[in-house]
């Protein structure tokens, strides 16, 4: 016998030849329609076709067919467009230095300017932002500065984001609502989601700031994407997640990370709203994270790619389709650029970033004692205690002794006399 439960009743019946051919109506407690012919499906597109990508301009800086621009002025596109200069400034650089040794370890932002800096402008400065490796540009955007990412990355004396104590390009910053990058992969996803629910719960930041979560296609690939993306729509959590898609996650294709359409599709399946964007184009991204932190309260995803390719396309696709030309191409379209205005900032700003450099390889790295400090709050512990005198105790034997200690002391303010002091 099959009892039907009180929410049946409102399903309605077909009787045919052979008794019940099919039932109308939604299955109990859901939308789900109830349907009577066996359909498997394989697509989040009702015609079963791939999931459109968003794009206002096409490679030459033209508007396509339908677009509409979104909200920008002249004097917001040229402070757009300086930004996404700027990181390729950096990046060759500190790459070279990287190269040079005098640097630990540097990761570039060649061909994601435009995803970097459209988001970084769409969000509000007191969003908090939680990202990976090639996210530098957010911080620059908010005012950090090239002197602190040169500090950073030589972990000199003003390095406001860890003292010299962490990786390069692992930056943090409070002032910026910029939380610390973490070298695992794929950490900050569900962190992500944890800020998000703090900011929902707290009565000054409520329906004003959300969490902007930033990480690569292979990240998705992580257990921890799941994780976040699972309690960021369950809590919910105003949260916008954005994924940088390049078609590479270092040495492995996105061919082979996952099959399917693309990361986007996992976005309904957590019932988050998704958007695909060209992440060449820097209006496209504009105006995405400008809607998706607007209704962000119903926990969005953005997926920047536009293609799932090998790495010889992937260089291709750079020198064809620069993002920073596209978007020079518009603004001298709009009267707002010319090349006179091109060769004065490129000037200006290697001249920017090699002073910045010269200065931050002339200083020297916090106190050696301060290895030891920020660790734990309240009482110092015995281990850290323990490592001190363990650490002085090495001093005192090789300090004056072995050049190759005397010459790494030498980098240190007080060349690490004061854990030496009685």
């Amino acid at each position: 016998m099959i009892r039907l439960s009180a929410v049946s009743r409102r399903i309605s019946f077909k009787w045919g030849a052979r008794g019940l051919a099919s039932a109308v109506g939604n299955l109990p407690n859901s939308k789900s329609p109830i349907v009577s012919k066996l359909n498997f499906f394989n697509a989040v597109q009702n015609d079963s076709g791939l999931i459109p990508t968003f794009r206002v301009l096409d490679g030459t800086g033209k508007l396509i067919d339908g677009a509409e621009l979104p909200e920008i002025d002249e004097k917001l596109a040229h402070r757009m467009y300086e930004n996404m200069q700027l990181l390729p400034t950096l990046d060759n650089i500190l790459y070279n230095v990287q190269r040079q040794g005098k640097i630990s370890f540097y990761m570039t932002s060649h061909g994601e300017e435009a995803t970097i800096i459209g988001s970084a402008a769409a969000l509000a400065l007191d969003d908090e932002v939680l990202g990976q490796y090639r996210e530098m540009g957010v911080l620059l955007w908010r005012g950090f500065g090239v002197d602190n990412v040169m500090a950073q990355c030589f972990g000199n004396e003003e390095d406001t984001s860890g003292k010299g104590r962490q990786m390069p390009v692992h930056f943090g910053s409070p002032k910026h609502h910029f939380h610390t990058i973490s070298s695992p992969l794929a950490t900050q996803i569900p962190q992500a989601a944890g800020v998000g629910y703090s900011l929902r719960r707290s009565p000054n930041r409520r329906g004003r700031s959300i969490a902007a979560c930033y990480f690569g296609e292979g990240a998705a690939s992580e257990g921890d994407f799941h994780a976040g993306l699972l309690l960021a729509s369950t809590i919910p959590s105003p949260t916008l997640y954005i994924a940088r898609n390049n078609g590479f996650a270092i040495s492995t294709p996105s061919s082979e990370q996952f099959y399917g359409d693309g990361i986007a599709s996992r976005g309904p399946g957590y019932g988050i709203d998704t958007v695909r964007v060209d992440g060449n184009d820097v209006l496209a991204v504009l105006a995405a994270v400008r809607e998706g932190r607007r209704s962000v309260g119903h926990h969005s995803t953005s997926d920047d790619s536009f293609a799932y390719r090998a790495r010889a396309e992937v260089e291709d696709r750079k020198r064809i389709d620069n993002p920073i030309v596209r978007f020079r191409l518009f603004m001298e379209s709009q009267g707002w650029w010319n090349a006179e205005a091109e060769e004065e900032l490129k000037t200006r700003l290697k001249a920017e970033v090699m002073a910045s450099f010269k200065r931050a390889e002339s200083i020297k790295r916090c106190e050696l004692g301060e290895l030891f400090t920020d660790v734990y709050g309240g009482e110092e512990p015995w281990n850290i205690k323990e490592q001190r005198e363990e650490l002085i105790g090495l001093l005192k034997k090789y300090g004056e002794v072995w050049e190759p200690w005397r010459t790494e002391l030498a980098k240190f303010k007080n060349s690490g006399q004061d854990l030496l002091k009685p």
